[in-house]
């Protein structure tokens, strides 16, 4: 694959999922932060999970949320910080689904650990973006997320770019509607 063009991702995954056994060597070679290759694994990972089985992420949520701290390559970073936002979307939502049986306290941890770590060092708008909606998500039941979250939003993210602004804008709306909802 040269390049991450839509047909190129959905090519390579229809290989995965029509050899569903493949994922778990892709979930591998997406941390095998030596190799460049990782990259075009992660990409990969991230069109299966948003496109097709966001549940063959969970029997390696393990290995996938405590190597995530781990990635070096921006272009890895950005499609596991996507994949975070949907275990996160899944997780609270209204719809009772396999995500919310399978993603422990512990993966929620290393997900927020992760999250936090992301937003304190430089990275892209995307993986920024992607990882406010998770902390977003989780500081619903972690009540110092939100404030760590609003305080990251209003001294750094919010100057960083239009990006960030808008984003960051949205979260806050929705931590203060959160906050007014609760009272």
């Amino acid at each position: 694959m040269e390049n991450p063009k839509r047909e190129n991702r959905q090519r390579v995954a229809n290989i995965i999922i029509e050899t569903p056994q493949l994922f778990k060597e892709l979930v591998t070679i997406t941390f095998d932060t030596e190799n460049k290759v990782s990259i075009k694994a992660a990409w990969i990972l991230e069109w299966i999970c948003t496109h097709h089985h966001l549940e063959w992420i969970l029997p390696h949520l393990d290995e996938f949320t405590l190597k995530i701290k781990t990635l070096k390559f921006d272009s890895a970073i950005r499609p596991c910080a996507k994949i975070c936002e949907h275990l996160a979307t899944a997780y609270y939502s209204k719809t009772e689904n396999i995500v919310q049986k399978k993603l422990t306290k512990n993966h929620i941890n290393s997900i927020v650990e992760t999250g936090f770590d992301w937003l304190i060092t430089p990275q892209k708008i995307a993986v920024r973006a992607y990882t406010m909606t998770t902390l977003y998500y989780f500081g619903l039941e972690k009540e110092w997320i939100h404030p760590e979250l609003k305080h990251l939003i209003q001294t750094k993210i919010i100057h960083e770019s239009k990006g960030g602004k808008a984003r960051g804008r949205f979260i806050l709306e929705l931590i203060e509607k959160h906050r007014k909802s609760t009272l």
